[in-house]
C-alpha cells in the first residue's frame, strides 16, 4: 500500500489498494484447527465462538475435511462423522 503512514495505521485497522484489489471480508475459509480439550464430539453445523486476535465470532463447521495425527500430521480419518 503506497501512500499510507505507519502513523495513520491502528490495531485492527485493515489496509489495501481500495481501486484495484480492495480488501474485503470473507464469507467462508478453510482453516486447520487443533483440539486441545473438548467435553463432547465435534460434528459439521458445531458453531463454536472463535478469538482471532481481539476479535469474538460465532464460525460454523460447515464440513470437517479429515482428522490428523497429532504426532506426526497425517490424515488418519477422511471426511469424518465427527472428532
Amino acid at each position: 500500500v503506497k501512500n499510507v503512514s505507519v502513523k495513520e495505521l491502528r490495531r485492527g485497522y485493515v489496509a489495501g489498494d481500495s481501486k484495484a484489489s480492495p480488501p474485503r471480508g470473507a464469507a467462508d475459509f478453510t482453516a486447520q484447527v487443533i483440539v486441545l480439550n473438548h467435553p463432547g464430539q465435534i460434528s459439521n453445523g458445531y458453531t463454536p465462538v472463535l478469538d482471532c486476535h481481539t476479535a469474538h465470532i460465532a464460525c460454523k463447521f460447515a464440513e470437517i475435511k479429515e482428522k490428523c495425527d497429532r504426532r506426526t500430521g497425517k490424515t488418519t480419518e477422511e471426511i469424518p462423522k465427527a472428532i
